[in-house]
C-alpha cells in the first residue's frame, strides 16, 4: 500500500494512495490516522476540525465507491500536492479512462465562485504541467456537503479540464456513475500507476526560465510535461553539440536558429549563454532595452535573496546579459580581444544595415563603419582560435528601421570565410531576399536548429499560424484553423471596462495570484488616449519597465496588473504575460474592395490632427510585425479590445473601428462573453437520466 509511513513521503505527492478496493477495505480511522500523521510531519496545524472534515470526506468517498462496482481497480489519491500553488487537490480518482479530481466543501451550504474556481485551478494546473494527465479527459467536481446540486450540464467531449461540475453527497455517486459510463468512448487507457510518479513541471515564463538557467539547473529542467516539446531539447542539444566540436577543433563557429513566435529561441539562447563550461566566457547579447532591463533585474533581485549585496550581484550579472550596442561599441572603440568565447545575439535578423549603422552612429562618441553583423564578426574572430556566435532569428519580429535582415549576414560572412556556417532550413527559405541567408561556402543545413511547436501558447499549439493567417488577410485559413484546432486562445471586446474585467478574473480568481496580466498596444496607437489609455510605458526606462513586469498590484500600483499603463511592442518584444489586453487603434485597420491592397490591412500613422496613411512597403511591413508581436505574447489567453469609436470624431470613426472587429469575427475570434468551442455541452435535467 503506498501510504505515508513514519519515515517518508509517498513520490507521487500524495499523503494516501492506492486502489480503491484497498481503500474501501481499509479502516476509516486507519486512513484518518494516515492522514493525521502526514499533516504533523508536514507542520500542519492538526485541529479538531480538519480532522472531521477528513472523516466526513472518507465516508462520502466509501459510500460514493460502494455504489460503482467497476472503480475496484481504480486508484485513489488523497491530498495530491499541486507544488504551484503550495495547496492539495482533497481527492485524485484515476480511472482508465480518466481524472477525476475532487474538492470537498465540508459544512459548505453553496456552490461559490470561489470554489469553482479553485478546483478549475487545480485541474487546468495538470493539464498544463502534469506529465501524465496530458491528453487525458480531466473532470474537476466541486462536492459542497450542506448543499444542493442542481441540474448539470454534462461535458460531450473530454477535451478541457475548465469545466466544474457541482455535487452533492447524495448526486455524487449518480454523477461519477454517468461520467464513467461516457469516459469509456474517449481516447487510450490512462496508465494510473505510472501517473503518480509522473514528470511534474510548470512551464516558466521568459523571465523565470532565466532564473532557472542562471542557476544552471539547464534547459531540461524547464521542459513542460508536453511531450511535443522535445523540439526545443533536440535543439538546445544540437547547439551544444555543434560548440563543442567547434571548440575541439579550435574554430570558429556561427548557427542560425529559427523558430515561429513562441517556440522557444530565447530559452535556447539563454541556456547556451548560461550553462557554458566556467571560464570560456559568454554573453547574452540583444539590442531590446527592455529585455535587458527586466532579466537582469530579475536574477539581481534573485541573487540578493540569496543573501548577496545588489552592487557585486549587478556587476557579475552584466556581464552575462549585456545590450548588444554597448557590446558592439564597447570593442570597436578599444579594438581588444573580447573576453567573450561564444555569444548569442537575439533577434539577430533586426542587426543594422550598412546604412543605418553608419547614419546612426555618425554623432555618436563612437562611429560605425559598416554593418552590424560586419563588425560582430569582426570583433569574435579576434580570437585565435575556437569562437562561437548563435545568432536566434524570428523573422516576421522586425519593427524597426534599417534592420537589415539575414541578408546583411551573408553578406557579410561571403567576405570571411574563417566563419563555418549552420544554418536552419527556414533561413534559405523566405521569399524575401532580405529575410534569407545566400548559398555560402561551406553551410551545412541543420534542421534541428528550427523550433516549430510554440511552447509560449500553453494550450493551443495552432496560434502562431492562426495570427498568421490572420495578418495575411486570410479569413477563411484562419477559419480553418479553428476548424481544425477546436479553438485559439483569442477573444474579442468593444468595452474597455470589460477588457480590464476579464484579465483580472483570469488572474485574480485563481488559487494564488500566479498570473500575470498587462494591457499593450502598438506605438502607433496614438487615438487611445481619448479612451482614457494615454499612460504609456516608458520603455527605456529600466526601473519602470521591470516594476511593470516583476512587481505585483496591488503593492505597486506601476505594475502591469494594475492595468493602468499600456506597454508597447518596443516593451513587450521578447518577454509575455500570462493573460494580455491587446488595445487594437486606428494605426491598422480593414480596407474593403480595389483599395485593401493584397493583404486587405491599411497601415495609417496619426500626424498632427488626422491619420495619414503609409505607402512605404517597409513601413507597411513594420506595422503589420508590430501587431504580429502583440498577438504573440500570451500565455494563455489575449483579449482583443477594439474601440466602439465616436462618430463626432473623425478620427475615432466606428465605422472603422467596426471593421476591424468584422474582420477578426470572421477569422473566428469569439466575443469575450461566448464560450469556448471545445466546450460543447449536453444539457440533461439531472446526472441519472444520462443512464436510461
Amino acid at each position: 500500500m503506498n501510504h505515508v509511513s513514519p519515515n517518508e513521503q509517498t513520490a507521487s505527492g500524495a499523503w494516501w494512495s492506492d486502489s480503491v478496493a484497498l481503500f474501501l477495505a481499509a479502516a476509516p480511522a486507519d486512513l484518518l490516522g494516515r492522514l493525521a500523521h502526514a499533516a504533523t510531519r508536514h507542520h500542519r496545524i492538526n485541529e479538531a476540525t480538519q480532522l472531521r472534515a477528513w472523516q466526513r470526506q472518507i465516508a462520502i468517498l466509501r459510500e460514493t465507491l460502494l455504489t460503482l462496482p467497476q472503480s475496484r481497480g481504480w486508484r485513489l489519491l488523497l491530498e495530491f500536492e499541486i507544488p504551484r500553488f503550495r495547496r492539495r487537490i482533497d481527492a485524485v480518482l484515476l480511472a482508465p479512462a480518466g481524472i477525476f479530481v475532487l474538492e470537498f466543501k465540508v459544512g459548505a451550504t453553496a456552490f461559490t465562485d470561489q470554489d469553482r474556481q479553485q478546483v478549475a485551478d487545480y485541474a487546468l494546473d495538470l493539464q498544463d504541467f502534469h506529465a501524465g494527465s496530458r491528453r487525458h479527459p480531466i473532470l474537476p467536481i466541486l462536492i459542497a456537503t450542506e448543499a444542493v446540486a442542481g441540474p448539470q450540464t454534462l461535458p460531450f467531449a473530454f477535451d478541457s479540464s475548465g469545466d466544474v461540475l457541482d455535487a452533492d453527497p447524495g448526486s455524487l455517486p449518480g454523477l461519477l456513475q454517468d461520467l464513467a459510463r461516457l469516459l469509456p468512448n474517449h481516447r487510450r487507457a490512462l496508465d494510473m500507476p505510472g501517473w503518480e510518479s509522473a514528470a511534474y513541471r510548470p512551464v516558466p515564463n521568459v523571465i523565470d526560465a532565466a532564473r532557472i538557467l542562471f542557476s544552471r539547473q539547464g534547459v531540461a529542467e524547464i521542459l513542460s510535461a508536453r511531450s511535443d516539446a522535445t523540439n526545443l531539447t533536440l535543439t538546445t542539444d544540437r547547439i551544444a553539440a555543434l560548440m563543442a566540436s567547434a571548440r575541439a577543433d579550435r574554430r570558429k563557429v556561427i548557427l542560425f536558429v529559427t523558430g515561429i513566435p513562441g517556440a522557444g529561441k530565447t530559452l535556447c539562447g539563454l541556456n547556451a549563454a548560461f550553462t557554458v563550461e566556467t571560464g570560456i566566457g559568454a554573453a547574452f547579447l540583444t539590442g531590446n532595452p527592455t529585455l535587458v532591463h527586466v532579466l537582469r533585474e530579475a536574477l539581481v533581485r534573485d541573487a540578493i535573496a540569496q543573501g548577496e549585496k545588489r552592487a557585486p550581484a549587478a556587476h557579475r550579472i552584466k556581464g552575462v546579459i549585456q545590450a548588444l550596442p554597448a557590446f558592439r561599441d564597447l570593442h570597436v572603440r578599444t579594438g581588444e580581444v573580447p573576453a567573450e568565447r561564444v555569444v548569442v545575439i537575439d533577434e539577430a535578423q533586426r542587426c543594422w544595415d550598412a546604412t543605418q549603422a553608419v547614419g546612426k552612429t555618425r554623432d555618436r562618441p563612437v562611429q560605425l563603419s559598416t554593418s552590424e553583423p560586419a563588425h560582430l564578426l569582426d570583433i569574435m574572430a579576434r580570437h585565435d582560435d575556437f569562437a562561437a556566435m548563435i545568432c536566434l532569428i524570428g523573422n516576421g519580429q522586425e519593427i524597426h528601421d534599417g534592420e537589415g535582415g539575414l541578408a546583411e549576414w551573408g553578406d557579410a560572412l561571403r567576405i570571411r570565410p574563417e566563419w563555418r556556417v549552420f544554418a536552419a532550413p527556414a533561413t534559405l527559405a523566405a521569399a524575401e531576399p532580405r529575410n534569407r541567408l545566400p548559398a555560402l561556402p561551406g553551410m551545412v543545413v541543420e534542421p534541428a536548429l528550427h523550433l516549430n511547436v510554440p511552447v509560449r501558447s500553453l494550450r493551443h499549439n495552432a496560434a502562431p499560424d492562426w495570427v498568421d493567417a490572420v495578418l495575411r488577410g486570410d479569413a477563411g485559413a484562419a477559419r480553418a484553423i479553428i476548424t481544425r484546432e477546436g479553438d485559439v486562445p483569442f477573444r474579442l471586446t468593444r468595452s474597455l471596462s470589460a477588457l480590464r474585467d476579464g484579465l483580472r478574473s483570469a488572474c485574480r480568481g485563481s488559487v494564488e495570484p500566479t498570473h500575470r496580466a498587462g494591457l499593450i498596444c502598438s506605438a502607433g496607437a496614438r487615438r487611445l488616449r481619448a479612451e482614457g489609455l494615454g499612460a504609456e510605458l516608458p520603455h527605456m526606462e529600466a526601473d519602470a519597465v521591470a516594476r511593470w513586469f516583476l512587481d505585483r498590484y496591488p503593492a505597486d500600483v506601476r505594475a502591469s496588473d494594475a492595468l493602468e499603463q499600456v506597454a508597447t511592442q518596443f516593451s513587450v518584444q521578447g518577454l509575455e504575460l500570462d493573460h494580455v489586453g491587446l488595445c487594437w487603434d486606428a494605426d491598422l485597420i480593414r480596407m474593403p474592395g480595389e483599395m485593401s491592397g493584397e493583404t486587405g490591412w491599411r497601415v495609417r500613422s496619426f500626424s498632427g490632427t488626422d491619420w495619414q496613411v503609409r505607402r512605404d512597403a517597409e513601413k507597411i511591413a513594420y506595422r503589420i510585425n508590430t501587431y504580429r508581436v502583440l498577438l504573440t505574447r500570451a500565455r494563455y489567453q489575449t483579449i482583443i479590445w477594439v474601440p466602439a469609436g465616436d462618430a463626432a470624431d473623425r478620427t475615432r470613426d466606428p465605422t472603422t473601428l467596426d471593421g476591424i472587429a468584422a474582420f477578426l469575427r470572421s477569422c473566428g475570434v469569439l466575443d469575450l462573453a461566448a464560450p469556448a468551442r471545445p466546450n460543447q455541452r449536453q444539457a440533461v435535467p439531472s446526472p441519472q437520466l444520462l443512464l436510461a
